[in-house]
């Protein structure tokens, strides 16, 4: 009985946000979790709202909430990483995705959050370890080869992104010139 109880409230949120109802959504998880203290999903769900309204600090108190419930999830780490990232607090941040990778290695986003942590902190050699993991998960993403690429250009290593320039032009036509503009490097077609 409790666990159709539960369903229930998921149900009913999951239909409010089919039809945008967000604040009715929120009193619904709100209420879920009155039922249900400490529940993950709820939490979760919570964090999730809040964080889309831009009420970002109460998503990072909800998030902390979250985590002491179930610190094991890497993707817990990630979102509390992610959130506070936007809120530029990089150093907890860089804690949060390093958490986040240790739990689930394969978490590719998680990556290149760390990435992008570290190159805001100026640590461009642990930068380019953590973007060179992400691409190696997402071969195909233009976003981990493009940071890398960038900061291949600040450590000096033109020859470097001028490798990943080359391989960008084969699926991602578009960010490989962007990134030739951005980096005054000329790049000839390969022979």
């Amino acid at each position: 009985m409790r666990r159709l109880r539960w369903l229930g409230f998921k149900w009913r949120a999951m239909a409010l946000l089919v039809f945008a109802r967000r604040d009715q959504a929120m009193r619904v998880f709100q209420e879920m979790l009155a039922d249900f203290p400490g529940d993950a999903y709820a939490l979760a769900s919570i964090a999730h709202l809040q964080a889309q309204a831009g009420a970002r600090r109460d998503a990072l108190e909800t998030m902390q909430q979250l985590l002491q419930v179930q610190p094991q999830d890497g993707g817990h780490w990630f979102n509390y990483g992610f959130l506070l990232e936007a809120d530029e607090r990089y150093e907890e941040a860089e804690t949060a995705f390093r958490r986040a990778v240790e739990l689930r290695p394969s978490l590719d986003r998680a990556w290149y959050g760390l990435g992008l942590v570290l190159i805001r902190l100026g640590r461009l050699d642990e930068a380019a370890d953590a973007l060179k993991r992400n691409t190696q998960l997402q071969p195909m993403s233009p976003y981990g080869w493009y940071q890398l690429a960038r900061v291949h250009v600040d450590r000096q290593q033109p020859e470097e992104a001028v490798r990943i320039i080359r391989h960008l032009r084969r699926f991602e036509p578009k960010v490989a010139a962007q990134l030739e503009r951005e980096t005054g490097l000329l790049v000839p077609a390969a022979s």
